[in-house]
């Protein structure tokens, strides 16, 4: 779940997402030529060979990041399974990057954090073709129990953030499915910076007026919001450290309304869950989390004022393995 940095993370920024107690679970017994995958939420079950150059013609749809991960990983021997989540599908709680991250492993992925979140991110390109960024893969492999995570998306270095104890961070699903790879927004978002970036040099490191002086409006909206949502995510972290829940919430604020009207990837359903929860009492701050067109909501409140129908997230540990023998 990123609490703060959507975006940046296509720009080579920094994000500060933090990985929560819901995940996803793949039960493998290694053996045979191919991976087999059952789910209780998939009607056909995934089945894909131990290497596959286009993973993005497999079907059913969910074995696309099935077979990627595996080409990517490259094992030697397959397996059948099954796998489980308690993560909502398409809420924008990273649930695509939970289900790489466990395949990864369960195949027998051996390498750093980093170099796991990298294979994984390009297993999800191949299998979707979103030109996405490594925060969602690299916050499943390296989160920290009780702390968020403080990602620079250039170097995949990461730093622990710890969380006040005195507020709980909810996360409300709008109830408004998402799916990136159905459209081209992503990809479009996406190339406006990289044209940017090409006026500008790395929005990363970008002033206000630089931004200022594109000449053009779309590539100018795209780029003032990463460059001011990587603000947004240092600030955080200083209002974090300072225990500063007040300062907190209004950088949730602050940044929903970039999305909002500078990214343009918020939407009126999401846009009114924000407006209510900001005007509940005990509630500092909320915006949308993960990348936006449908999915969560993620806010700060005061731990014995959660609203309804919010559920409190807590800081996790990141993926681990466990070896059964029989």
């Amino acid at each position: 779940m990123n609490l703060i940095g959507e975006y940046t993370d296509i720009v080579e920024g920094h994000v500060l997402p933090v990985a929560i107690q819901l995940g996803t679970t793949v039960e493998l017994e290694v053996g045979g030529e191919q991976v087999r995958l059952r789910s209780v939420d998939e009607p056909a079950s995934a089945l894909v060979p131990l290497r596959c150059p286009d993973p993005a013609t497999v079907s059913p749809a969910w074995a696309r990041y099935v077979a990627a991960v595996v080409d990517e990983v490259g094992p030697d021997e397959g397996g059948s399974g099954e796998v489980t989540t308690t993560l909502p599908i398409g809420a924008g709680l990273s649930s695509s990057a939970a289900l790489e991250v466990a395949v990864a492993l369960a195949v027998g992925f051996e390498g750093t954090a980093g170099e796991l979140a990298s294979a994984c991110q390009r297993a999800e390109q191949r299998a979707s073709g979103v030109p996405c960024g490594v925060m969602d893969q690299l916050a499943s492999a390296a989160g920290v129990d009780g702390h968020a995570l403080l990602i620079d998306c250039a170097t995949t270095a990461t730093a622990p953030v710890a969380l006040p104890d005195d507020v709980a961070i909810v996360v409300f699903d709008s109830g408004q499915r998402r799916s990136l790879a159905e459209g081209t927004a992503y990809a479009e978002r996406r190339a406006a910076c990289e044209r940017a970036a090409a006026r500008i040099g790395p929005l990363r490191d970008a002033a206000a007026g630089d931004v200022a002086a594109l000449p053009d409006p779309v590539e100018r909206r795209r780029a003032r919001h990463v460059v001011t949502e990587e603000a947004r995510v240092h600030a955080m972290v200083d209002a974090l450290e300072r225990r500063d829940v007040a300062t907190a919430g209004e950088i949730l604020l602050a940044g929903h309304a970039s999305l909002r009207d500078d990214f343009e990837v918020s939407t009126p359903v999401l846009d009114a869950l924000v407006e209510r929860l900001a005007a509940s009492p005990g509630v500092h701050g909320a915006r949308l989390t993960g990348a936006g067109f449908g999915g969560s909501v993620v806010a700060l409140c005061d731990p014995d004022r959660v609203p309804p129908a919010g559920l409190v997230v807590r800081a996790s540990a990141g993926a681990r393995v466990q070896v059964v023998h029989p």
